[in-house]
């Protein structure tokens, strides 16, 4: 288990401003959804997390350690990150593909412990039949779910997730989701997750987060942050939200500048 707070970060590219000032706190056993249009900072605070970027301004605290003293391999045993896309980034089989999650907790060589632990990602998420196909020749879909399952073989306390629904069709959308979630309850880790479906980030996120510029434009629970009037001041479009089982379902309707 572990507690990530990150204060006050700002992230440039060259002079153009990404992130500011931005403040969250993930509480154990917590899935945080980020939302926001394109451009709104929401993969580029996700690799300042993992400090695959690194923050012009503010500090990013596990367990009131700075991540900016720890080491990659330390960070890695806490954190487990899947990018948006992962297509030809792993040129091995899909069961060795799996295998590197485990590199933060091997010594010289992988043992049966570790063996047993990729078997029973895999089964996890369904794709124990690709374990000897390589990672280049499946979907977009199944590379996806790979990506997920390598993150998972991390068994980091902080999952932080890039779009883990894209590629994916949506009986496959929901799998991934109750297996995070599961994950997220049973083993008390945490989660960050940028997404853009509104209506998935409401199903299973515990607190959304809105970015808009850069900027935390509103945070808490979905009922709350997704609002009519939110997402029309946030995205330019005007919805319907209606109540179903508790939580916000957002139907769209048109555009704001739509004259019809």
């Amino acid at each position: 288990m572990a507690n990530l707070k990150i204060k006050e970060l700002e992230f440039n590219y060259a002079s153009v401003h990404v992130l500011k000032d931005v403040c969250i706190v993930l509480s154990e056993s917590e899935m945080l959804g980020v939302v926001g249009p394109n451009g709104a900072g929401k993969s580029t605070l996700l690799r300042c997390i993992d400090r695959i970027l690194k923050p012009a301004k503010g500090s990013i605290l596990l367990d009131e350690r700075e991540l900016k003293l720890m080491s990659r391999i330390e960070i890695a045993r806490h954190m487990g990150y899947v990018p948006q896309g992962s297509a030809h980034v792993f040129p091995a089989t899909v069961f060795d593909t799996v295998l590197m999650g485990r590199r933060p907790h091997l010594r010289w060589h992988s043992n049966e412990q570790d063996i047993e632990k990729v078997e029973e990602i895999l089964k996890l998420l369904g794709i124990e039949r690709f374990a000897m196909r390589d990672f280049n020749e499946l979907s977009g879909g199944q590379q996806q779910k790979v990506a997920i399952a390598r993150a998972l073989a991390q068994e980091a306390d902080v999952l932080l997730l890039d779009e883990p629904t894209s590629n994916l069709d949506i009986k496959h959308q929901l799998e991934v989701m109750e297996i995070i979630k599961n994950l997220v309850r049973k083993k008390e880790i945490s989660a960050v997750m940028a997404i853009h479906d509104l209506n998935l980030a409401s199903r299973y996120a515990d607190r959304v987060v809105m970015m808009n510029g850069g900027e935390i434009f509103d945070a808490g629970d979905a009922a709350s942050v997704l609002t009519p009037e939110n997402i029309k001041q946030v995205y330019d479009v005007e919805v319907e939200v209606n109540n179903h089982g508790g939580r916000p379902y957002i139907v769209p309707i048109r555009s704001a500048n739509s004259s019809e």
